[in-house]
């Protein structure tokens, strides 16, 4: 599994937003300068989160984004399963994947089968309000 950069910059404009969170809009000119990430490609991802309610935006004068609860109840695997799609290190654990012929004689498919269990556990269990106590 490798987190894209979407993922990466998804987790990081949450985390903007919550240390920066004085009950309103917060410009997103403001966090593109303090995050030093393109405004396109930040609009694009505030789009997925904004569609997908770990946001609210509003357009025009006075308008920005702000997270629609508090940092604790964001969950990292919630998050990047969004930007990413899967976190699944191999194709047959992915969602929808087409069946493997080889499933039921695999080998293999106890460790990777495990490993997904352990880093879907492991996000799912740290919020951005983790994230934000963390030192550099």
């Amino acid at each position: 599994m490798m987190v894209s950069t979407k993922g990466r910059y998804a987790l990081r404009v949450l985390i903007d937003l919550a240390e920066h969170d004085a009950g309103g809009f917060i410009p997103m000119k403001d966090v593109v300068q303090r995050q030093n990430v393109s405004q396109k490609y930040m609009e694009r991802i505030m789009s997925l989160l904004s569609k997908n309610g770990f946001v609210e935006g509003v357009h025009g004068k006075g308008g920005g984004y702000r997270l629609n609860r508090s940092p604790e109840e964001y969950r990292i695997g919630d998050i990047l399963r969004l930007t990413e799609g899967t976190l699944a290190p191999v194709s047959c654990l992915d969602c929808g994947a087409k069946p493997c012929e080889r499933m039921d004689s695999c080998r293999t498919r106890p460790l990777w089968h495990d490993l997904d269990r352990m880093i879907n556990g492991y996000l799912d269990q740290v919020t951005i309000a983790d994230l934000m106590k963390k030192e550099n």
